[in-house]
């Protein structure tokens, strides 16, 4: 199994909400612990303002207390609604799968990731908080894949 097909077996059992579904939740009173899972490298690049950013890798012991990891708003949030964020939709959805596997009951990933939220033309910020403009975030979820990464046929 390849990680593509990781995703595809997964998905379904995740539900996923495109960007314009979030917005009009919000504006019916949904509010959504919106759950940044890229590495943080990546989030300080740019990202939704208000997001809490919780890295994959660590996703399971911040999840639960005990652990130097351990992030309170995340684990208080087993109830209410959790909106996990990655890049392009993908990882999100294996995080939102290990978040229902520890029992918190609203999980959802948003379909296209941030890629999918700025070409909504829903607003990111860098890290200091200044808004990221469309050029800059436009240039940046341009793929930028070597050949050595492409692999073989």
């Amino acid at each position: 199994m390849n990680y593509k097909q990781l995703v595809a077996e997964i998905a379904p059992h995740v539900t996923e909400l495109f960007p314009w579904d979030v917005r009009e939740a919000q504006q019916n009173g949904v509010e959504y612990l919106l759950l940044d899972i890229r590495c943080p490298s990546e989030f300080q690049v740019m990202h939704i303002d208000g997001s809490l950013n919780v890295p994959r890798g660590i996703l399971e012991m911040a999840a639960d207390f005990g652990y130097e990891e351990s992030e309170p708003d995340l684990i208080n949030a087993r109830n209410k609604h959790i909106l996990v964020i990655c890049r392009s939709g993908n990882r999100s959805i294996l995080a939102c799968h290990t978040l229902q596997l520890l029992d918190f009951k609203h999980v959802y990933s948003l379909k296209t990731g941030l890629r999918g939220w700025h070409e909504y033309e829903q607003p990111l910020i860098f890290a200091n908080g200044n808004p990221v403009p469309a050029e800059t975030a436009d240039n940046y979820f341009i793929p930028q894949i070597s050949r050595e990464q492409l692999g073989k046929g």
